[in-house]
């Protein structure tokens, strides 16, 4: 089975490829200070506790990560305790099969070319990817496949630590959907315009991006992904699909690509 490893700041999100179909997911803390024999343990402890895994072995691994100081141990850990394992970091030289359109291509996250090589396999291009991580980014992929911008908007976690940090009298509050847009308290109130504040900015960047990016809006598919995804998904008007694993995907055919080639 192929694991795929999605390093985010904020968590990290690893999946178990069964061909094309991911057979078992979780979701951890990405920790900085977490050592590679910690993940190592993270990592078989969360295989061996899985009752759809007795007796699995990992044939490979695909990773990507934004956080440099964990890829390192990553890195350490794929070499210390799955030495044997083809292994597949994006960076640098890896096979992608994305051309980047940007002034300094090194600039983009592999995360973001790894959504956009994921988000034309499935749905074909042109299209936006809008990912709900710590950061809110929207990243447009041409009808030939190529990455060529993007946006990056304060994540929804991050805008209530802030709201929560500098409002004396505003807390974190559970992210539901109020009763209604107008609200009646003060939980509800920042329900609201969290929610409805990040449904219509997405709707609002999307919009602009789709005229940008092709010469009719409506052929441009916009596919949400990332944690927090849901939380917009029933209110945002522009979102067409929903992937919560096409990071996985992308670092699946990333895999592929790159052993293939090298067999």
């Amino acid at each position: 089975m192929l694991l795929t490893i999605d390093v985010g700041n904020t968590h990290t999100v690893l999946g178990l490829f069964e061909g094309e179909e991911v057979i078992e997911h979780w979701r951890i803390n990405t920790d900085p200070r977490r050592t590679a024999d910690e993940i190592a343990v993270v990592l078989q402890g969360l295989v061996q506790q899985s009752p759809l895994l007795a007796d699995t072995d990992i044939s490979g691994i695909a990773l990507c990560s934004t956080v440099p100081s964990v890829l390192h141990e990553m890195r350490e850990m794929c070499r210390r305790y799955y030495g044997d394992v083809p292994a597949v970091i994006v960076e640098p030289g890896v096979k992608t099969g994305v051309p980047v359109r940007m002034d300094n291509p090194k600039e983009v996250g592999a995360d973001r070319i790894v959504n956009a090589l994921a988000a034309v396999h499935l749905h074909g291009g042109p299209a936006i990817v809008v990912d709900f991580g710590t950061a809110t980014t929207f990243d447009a992929v041409s009808a030939k496949g190529e990455y060529v911008g993007g946006a990056i908007a304060p994540g929804i976690e991050i805008s209530i630590d802030a709201l929560s940090a500098r409002g004396a009298q505003l807390h974190k509050i559970e992210l539901v959907r109020p009763r209604s847009v107008i609200a009646k308290n003060t939980v509800e109130a920042l329900q609201s315009g969290i929610i409805f504040g990040f449904a219509g900015q997405v709707d609002g960047i999307v919009e602009r991006m789709s005229e940008d990016l092709a010469e009719n809006p409506e052929s441009v598919t916009v596919i949400a992904t990332g944690g927090l995804a849901p939380l917009v998904l029933e209110e945002s008007r522009s979102i067409d699909a929903f992937e919560p694993w096409l990071t996985l995907v992308g670092l699946r055919l990333i895999y592929e690509r790159n052993i293939a080639t090298s067999a």
